[in-house]
């Protein structure tokens, strides 16, 4: 099973090398080619039904061991977030930073970071894959988003997660992804808020980010400051579950 899942997924990331190479590098840019849109369009549902079928529905990414973490671990994407309310937390340290859980839930919550450190955590070593065509390991530590979903209750009518952020990317306002129960019952998914042993820095992504080990880079959101319960995503924002998803990129990112 772990060479099924490296081949397929070494298989993407030749194939986002040779995008990345031939097109232009950066997701932005690559989100622009109507051609690039059309092969993530059509992608989307084979990934999608071969993971669900070949794969586990709680089989884990590959994890790896301290002497294989990446020297450099790149950030991209936002790297630093303008948002006044942020900055006044960064400077803070985060102290009166508060996650809010709503939607189709039964107890809408706020969590502190240092609430957040209290509840069932993971700590994983993984690598984490760019659509761009880069890859990189890195450990990181952080609330498990199941047990933290029981505690809140979720809703019947609940099938989705939508990660609202702090950053913003162009002109479409705050970045913003969504998985679906499956991934956020995961054992790897995680609230991260540490990495390779140390509290997350703005670049990769301060105070947390989250960690869906099984897909692509840019369904792992930084900044998430509210998460939301919700049946379906059509009204949110472009209707597609995600920033890039809204400019062409498939929703469900496998690997």
């Amino acid at each position: 099973m772990a060479s099924e899942r490296l081949s397929r997924r070494s298989f993407l990331i030749r194939g986002g090398a040779v995008g990345g190479a031939v097109l232009l590098g950066g997701c932005d840019q690559l989100s622009q080619s109507p051609d690039f849109r059309d092969v993530l369009y059509k992608a989307e549902g084979a990934t999608e039904r071969v993971q669900r079928l070949v794969l586990s529905q709680r089989s884990l990414a590959r994890e790896y061991t301290e002497a294989d973490l990446s020297k450099h671990f790149k950030a991209n994407g936002s790297t630093r977030v303008a948002d006044p309310l942020y900055r006044q937390a960064l400077l803070g340290g985060f102290t009166d930073w508060r996650l809010k859980i709503d939607g189709l839930v039964e107890r809408p919550t706020a969590l502190s970071l240092a609430e957040l450190r209290t509840l069932p955590a993971r700590t994983q070593i993984t690598r984490h894959d760019c659509v761009e065509g880069w890859s990189a390991i890195g450990k990181w530590t952080g609330a498990q988003l199941g047990p933290l979903l029981q505690s809140v209750g979720l809703k019947p009518e609940a099938r989705y997660l939508v990660f609202h952020c702090a950053d913003k990317l162009g002109r479409t306002g705050n970045y913003y992804e969504s998985i679906d129960l499956i991934d956020a019952f995961h054992p790897q998914t995680i609230l991260a808020y540490d990495m390779n042993g140390a509290a997350l820095t703005e670049p990769h992504g301060a105070p947390i980010r989250l960690r869906v080990e099984r897909q692509l880079g840019y369904k792992h959101a930084k900044y998430v400051e509210r998460i939301e319960a919700v049946s379906n995503f059509a009204m949110i924002r472009g209707g597609r579950g995600g920033f890039w998803e809204d400019l062409g990129y498939e929703w469900y990112a496998g690997i």
